[in-house]
């Protein structure tokens, strides 16, 4: 907004030529030549000039209670801007792995929304792929991947969890080659299924002996505890309320548990948005409740 609207006000307020360019910081004359271009703008006489000072004309008083609301609507304007910068508020769009967004993500966006209501979330899920994609379209700020991602940007490792094979009656690894069972597996981006071929390989001379393959992670878990067949699960999935056997995948090598890595990635310039910094400071929280 330009300085018209004040012009106009503080000429009404001091009904003097003098007296308003003093207050405006301005000279006489050069008072006089903004309110002569401010007039022909409006294609009217706003005030009347006289020995006595200024009087509005019929159109003046429309002009100045024009003047006098814009003026107002910019001064809160500006309070409101400065809120801006010390309070939460926007969008946050987050693109996170379907497993997390699932079982961990809900807790975590809770604590955002209660401490920052005024703040909005979008929230897209899908397999660690489709995260990244949507990163690279800007459909998101933020993204939650998971296992190893080539991302070059910021990339903050979150947390680890333990991969388990989870069966109602197998209680041990030896036991997998005996079974009938058939081993059920959930469809997932192609880093997560290498992983488990890969472990399989190393452990087992031949294939599982029947496969089933579900959509979704959460089909295959309550397919699991229901008794149908084995699936190897990461630990978020498992709260340890299930009636079910759990035997950690470890590398035959070392002897290590075989674990999946979360991380959250983004744009250099989306982590400096206030409400990205909230949002991983409060991820940064629970994260760490999962060492």
């Amino acid at each position: 907004m330009s300085n018209e609207e004040m012009i106009i006000k503080v000429l009404a307020e001091e009904g003097n030529m003098r007296k308003a360019a003093e207050r405006l910081f301005l000279s006489q004359p050069a008072l006089s030549q903004r309110l002569q271009s401010i007039e022909k703008e409006w294609g009217q006489q706003l005030f009347v000039r006289s020995q006595k000072g200024l009087t509005p004309t019929s159109a003046g008083e429309l002009v100045i209670q024009y003047a006098k609301e814009a003026v107002v609507r910019r001064e809160e304007i500006f309070e409101q801007l400065h809120t801006l910068s010390e309070k939460v508020h926007g969008t946050l769009k987050i693109a996170c792995a379907s497993i997390i967004g699932q079982n961990w993500l809900p807790k975590v966006l809770k604590d955002f929304i209660t401490l920052y209501p005024e703040a909005k979330v979008q929230l897209i899920t899908g397999w660690s792929s489709e995260i990244v994609r949507a990163l690279y379209e800007g459909e998101a700020h933020i993204g939650i991947v998971r296992g190893q991602t080539d991302w070059k940007g910021p990339k903050i490792h979150l947390f680890k969890d333990t991969l388990y094979l989870v069966d109602k009656e197998i209680s041990s690894l030896e036991e997998v080659l005996q079974t009938e069972r058939p081993f059920i597996q959930f469809k997932s981006d192609s880093t997560y299924y290498e992983e488990i071929q890969h472990w399989w390989q190393k452990h087992f001379a031949s294939n599982p002996k029947r496969q089933i393959t579900v959509d979704q992670i959460e089909t295959c878990k309550q397919m699991a505890v229901n008794g149908i067949g084995y699936a190897i699960l990461p630990s978020i999935t498992l709260t340890g309320a299930e009636d079910v056997h759990t035997m950690p995948l470890t590398n035959s090598e070392e002897e290590l548990e075989l674990t999946r890595d979360t991380w959250l990635i983004g744009y250099e310039s989306s982590f400096q948005l206030l409400q990205v910094e909230a949002f991983v400071d409060i991820v940064k929280k629970h994260a760490t409740l999962l060492d």
